[in-house]
Parts: structure tokens; sequence; C-alpha cells
């Protein structure tokens, strides 16, 4: 599949696309097809749209309007349904396509625009790179990030991938470098012995069992920022912790219910189309 102005579907023994694809958008920015189901593709646009397609029909099914445009979407390789949107916002969406009118989870941490995400083959988290020049790794179910990397001279990430094994992450950025990550930072990379690797699982345990105390979670949770990334993300607590009691005075002096209260997981969301 090609995107450009319409989402063209193409047969490698063709010289035409067999399938075009389109819903009112000016340009679509990415297509991905469905792991686990061929048959559907996803695609953002220009208008801020989500658009879901069926290439057994060669329509679409469904279209997503956020507040701000999403510059990638990818699908979770092992949950058919559901797959997850990187925003403008700073923040990342997983949606399950039965039910677009809410988000299942927000992915909060970063505190720039989100240009790229991809799937572990396990579907237990995803990386993301973004404009703020870090490379975060979330579970797919949390709001966020277990680990983020970054570099010295590191610029913006404009692409992540992961390896086919889960154990390595890829980054391409605006210095022109590519960079290799461990998915888990704290690993080494040699095989570890018999005696080693009863340690291991031991430690693992420890962790396991005490990671409700105060210190073993605050040691779990520590990672090291860079510092304009450190003081955007305080910036940005206070701004939000401001708009939030903005509402709260307004929702205190206006009549019941006039200012409803209204979900993170919906706030993205400006509507859905059939």
């Amino acid at each position: 599949a090609s995107c450009g102005v319409d989402v063209q579907i193409w047969d490698p023994q063709r010289s035409d696309p067999v399938h075009t694809l389109t819903w009112g958008s000016e340009s679509v920015s990415c297509v991905r097809f469905n792991p686990a189901e061929r048959q559907l593709i996803a695609s953002t646009a220009s208008d801020r749209s989500v658009v879901l397609h069926d290439l057994r029909s060669a329509t679409a099914l469904r279209k997503l309007v956020m507040q701000k445009r999403s510059n990638r979407v990818c699908w979770n390789p092992m949950e058919a349904f559901n797959f997850v949107v990187a925003n403008e916002d700073h923040n990342l969406y997983t949606f399950d396509m039965r039910r677009m009118e809410s988000a299942l989870c927000v992915h909060q941490d970063h505190v720039s625009a989100v240009l790229d995400v991809d799937f572990s083959p396990t579907g237990r988290e995803f990386v993301t790179g973004s404009y703020d020049r870090t490379v975060r790794i979330f579970p797919y179910n949390a709001g966020h990030s277990r680990e983020v990397y970054h570099g010295k001279r590191m610029q913006r990430i404009w692409s992540v991938l992961f390896s086919g094994d889960s154990k390595w992450v890829l980054s391409a950025s605006d210095d022109f470098n590519i960079r290799l990550w461990k998915a888990r930072a704290s690993e080494g990379v040699k095989p570890r012995l018999p005696r080693e690797q009863k340690q291991h699982e031991y430690q693992e345990k420890l962790k396991e069992r005490f990671k409700d105390t105060a210190e073993v979670r605050r040691i779990a949770r520590h990672r090291h920022l860079p510092k304009a990334v450190l003081k955007a993300a305080r910036l940005k607590g206070v701004i939000k912790a401001s708009k939030r009691r903005k509402e709260d005075n307004v929702r205190r002096h206006s009549k019941p219910g006039a200012v409803p209260h209204v979900a993170e997981r919906k706030k993205g969301i400006v509507k859905v189309l059939t």
C-alpha cells in the first residue's frame, strides 16, 4: 500500500493500483496493514483524521477526527481490533476499532509531538519517537513509559522500529544516524550462565514482591532526563494544573450541569463518522 492524495493498494505483478481508497482528505501521511487481519488497513491524514478501510469491499469503515493531527498509526499484532495513534498533542491514544468514541488508554510522557510508533512483536509494548529528541517504550496498557532513551547529540526522532525478537529498538534521527538500543536497558547482551540466570530470576522475584514499597517504587520509576525535557515536563504540568483549576472554578460558579466533566480519553476526539 502507498499513500499520497489517496491510499492505493498495489499488486507487485501489475503496474496499476488494484484499489484506490479515499475519504475527503487533502493528503494521507501514513498507511498500515493489520498484521492479524490482512484485509484491514488504517491511515492518518492531514485533516486530523484516522480512517479504517476494508479491502474486501474496497470501502472505508469508519473515520475518527481528532483535535490535532495524527502522524502515525500502528496495529497491535496480538490484538487485531486495537491500534495506537501518535498525535501532535504530545500523547498517544490506543483505540478499539469497534468503539472509537473513547480511547482505551492515553499514553502521556512526551513533551513534544510524537512522530512515530511501532509495536513489539509480542504486542505487550510499543516504542515511540518524538520531536523532543527522546525514544520511549510504553506498556500497551499503561499511561506512562517504562523506559526512556536519549543522547547528547541525538536530534528529532523521525522513525523507530522494534526488532523481530523484541530485544532491540532502532531509531533514526535528524542527525543522519541510526541508533540501536536495548529494549531492556538493565539487561546484558551476552548469554547468562546457569547460576547467573538463577540469580537474575531471584532478583526479579524480589522486585515483584516488594514493588509496592515506596523506596523500590521510587527507584523503579526514576529515569534521567535531559534538562530541556525536564523543564518542559514541569512547565507542562503547571499548565495542565492551571487549566484544571480554571475549569473547576468555572464549574463551581456555573449552573449545575452547564460545564460537564469530560474524561481524558475523550478530550482529544472531535467526532466519529461511519
